[in-house]
């Protein structure tokens, strides 16, 4: 079969990395290859598959990431694509890498790839957590047993890491052999009989795959079985599940954690007898508990805001625009432009109002960067020390009502440092409803720190009574949109599992790895649509486009918001830069342009606004024109209508804040 990676070198053996989510693949994946290569989607999916390449004893090696597996019969796109870069690499080494905390569910990879009858080297990691706990498995009878080299790891302290490469070379299909009972046993002979002869992976494996009901291999079928044979396939499992009358998929597992156990007494491994609970393990409790959790919650986006909010989006913003963009760079472009291109348009184009100088890069690298540098890096910690996780588990059920899990809080978050990256990191969510919810979600009410910061500033101004006013309005309007949008959207949520690590200390090599392989993606995925933007806002204001636009809007503006006819400037620049949107309104409330209620319902408006031109443009890249099209005809008359039905109701009882 074509791969469907190429790139790194045509001699490089490839070795796929394999595991179940939290084992510490990515980090094992930066020990070998030292940095993040290439992000980028596997084909036909949103799941991103990291390639790097390392070199060993002169041999180079192309290492592939795969998404986290608890199985390979795909229960989600990310197993999908795990498998199916299993396939497709029939050729590449295989590393396992296990959790030596929890070898039980490690093992169930284990024993699909045995069935695979792929080479591969198990990598069992967090070998120093099992020591502490006198827990640690007998890795020399599990060689035994398994027929595959064993190796502990310390991933994060690179103990282990530099022999995996050099081993991989005695890589070998694993021994283990599992017994299913005799009915499953012998439609699985039925069903390799069906099977072509030459198959990417072993006969066992597609054949338990198959009667399993793993609907996923379709194309594959279709693409190297005729059609008669597909027919008898299906017949045979349907005749497998009348007569068993069991769910196969169960039974088939239940068969391979009874083989793991019996593993585990041969080896006379202990179970960990439990111990008491340290203050990180109290902390991880605490932390998904419904009423302690809150208040955690609220300490950690208080610190999150401090880091981000102030020192991210005040000190560093300054620093980056006011003292090095504006205070040399756009002044040193007008100096060369002024004495080597006299040309008044050259000059518009790169520092005018629109320039791609003065507004694209400053905007792309002086002002979004920072944030979303210093939001990469605590995300990062926050992620690495174990509380996301809880955070998903504490919040999953409120997360239900809008059609989704847990997980969604995750680009939520990531919305408060720039919702444009949060749409991009949409796609760790398993299916297309629950991507677009979120989506739609991020565009409507989550402001990204560049504007929060200007919007609680202007807050601030009119009293703490406004502010917990325009929290709760914006919150009552996103749970209200978020669970029509899960009744209306079709499609299924899909099941929330994921891994709990344990509460730990951040390690800073990890997290600066971590924080630059974002930093790069931001680069590459973001700054060109900054970039395309100004150009398009350079041509529209060239072309007087942007004027009748102000026109238009300023009948909607004055008679339904009762705002000044200025304000329709601020809406319009808030389009392409949600913060300067916001800062319009801010300067405009400083010179005495808005009443306290103005300033109310013009934050609300701006807040639930259609996205920025930067985002706009990732939702169509991620969604396509006709999602991207219903969510602005959507959102541009919602928010118009929640900041008009805010000032009749204020105006109505008197509320002037």
């Amino acid at each position: 079969m074509t791969s469907a990676f190429s790139g790194v070198g045509k001699q490089a053996a490839r070795v796929v990395l394999v595991g179940n989510p939290n084992v510490g693949k990515s980090v094992i994946f930066g020990a070998l290859t030292g940095r993040y290569v290439n992000v980028s989607n596997y084909p036909g999916t949103t799941v991103e598959v990291t390639r790097g390449e390392a070199r060993d004893r002169g041999s180079t090696y192309e290492i592939i990431d795969t998404p986290g597996a608890y199985s390979l019969i795909p229960m989600s796109e990310d197993e999908r694509v795990t498998r199916d870069i299993l396939m497709l690499e029939s050729e590449a080494y295989v590393l396992q890498v296990c959790d030596a905390r929890n070898m039980r569910r490690s093992l169930m990879i284990t024993v699909q790839l045995a069935e695979m009858e792929v080479p591969f080297v198990m990598a069992v990691n967090m070998m120093d957590e099992v020591r502490s706990k006198k827990s640690m498995p007998n890795l020399d009878i599990l060689e035994e047993k398994l027929g595959v080299r064993v190796i502990p790891t310390v991933a994060v302290r690179k103990q282990g890491t530099d022999r995996l490469l050099s081993l991989l070379e005695q890589a070998a299909p694993s021994i283990a052999s599992i017994s299913y009972g005799v009915r499953i046993e012998e439609a699985i002979e039925r069903m390799k009989e069906l099977l072509p002869d030459k198959t990417p992976i072993g006969k066992r494996a597609l054949a338990l795959m198959l009667l399993c009901g793993d609907d996923s291999l379709t194309p594959w079928l279709a693409g190297n079985v005729p059609a008669h044979q597909i027919r008898e396939m299906n017949a045979q499992r349907s005749r497998l599940v009348e007569t068993t009358g069991e769910d196969i998929l169960y039974r088939v597992n239940q068969a391979r954690l009874m083989w793991i156990d019996q593993l585990f007494e041969t080896e006379d491994a202990e179970e960990p007898k439990p111990e008491k609970a340290d203050l990180a393990a109290r902390f991880g409790w605490l932390s998904m508990d419904p009423v302690y959790g809150i208040p955690i919650l609220a300490v950690v986006l208080f610190i999150a805001y401090l880091f981000v909010g102030v020192f991210g989006a005040g000190v560093l913003v300054d620093l980056f625009k006011n003292i090095f963009f504006d205070g040399y760079v756009v002044p040193a472009a007008t100096w060369v432009i002024d004495r080597v291109f006299p040309w008044p348009f050259l000059k518009d184009f790169l520092v005018g109002p629109y320039g791609m100088i003065s507004m694209g890069f400053s905007y792309a690298i002086a002002i979004v960067l920072p944030i979303v540098g210093t939001f990469f890096l605590g995300f990062g910690t926050l992620e690495d020390s174990g509380y996301l996780p809880r955070l998903s588990v504490m919040v999953d059920r409120v997360f239900r009502k809008i059609g989704c899990n847990g997980k969604a809080v995750l680009p939520m978050i990531l919305g408060f440092g720039c919702v444009t990256m949060a749409t991009l990191t949409t796609r760790i969510l398993e299916t297309k409803r629950e991507r677009i919810i979120v989506t739609l979600l991020l565009a409507l009410g989550i402001p990204c720190s560049a504007q929060l910061g200007v919007i609680m500033g202007m807050l601030a101004d009119i009293g703490i009574k406004a502010s917990v006013v325009w929290f709760l309005l914006l919150l009552g309007v996103f749970f209200l949109v978020g669970y029509l949008a899960g009744k209306v959207i079709p499609g299924e949520s899909s099941d929330f599992i994921m891994e709990v690590p344990p509460i730990r200390l951040p390690r800073p090599g990890n997290l600066l790895v971590k924080t630059m392989a974002r930093i790069e993606w931001y680069m590459r995925e973001a700054v060109p649509l900054f970039l395309l933007g100004t150009l398009i806002l350079f041509v529209a204001d060239r072309l007087e486009i942007l004027l009748w636009v102000q026109r238009v809007s300023e009948p909607v503006v004055v008679k339904l918001l009762d705002l000044p006819p200025k304000t329709s400037e601020a809406f319009m620049i808030g389009f392409l830069r949600r913060d300067y949107g916001a800062a319009g309104l801010f300067a405009m409330a400083r010179e005495g342009m808005l009443t306290n209620l103005q300033v109310m319902v013009s934050l609300v408006t701006i807040t639930l606004f259609i996205p920025c031109l930067a985002n706009l443009l990732v939702i169509y890249k991620e969604h396509g024109g006709r999602v991207t099209a219903c969510m602005v005809l959507f959102i541009f008359p919602f928010a118009i209508l929640v900041g008009a039905v805010v000032n009749f109701v204020a105006r109505l009882f008197g509320v002037t804040f």
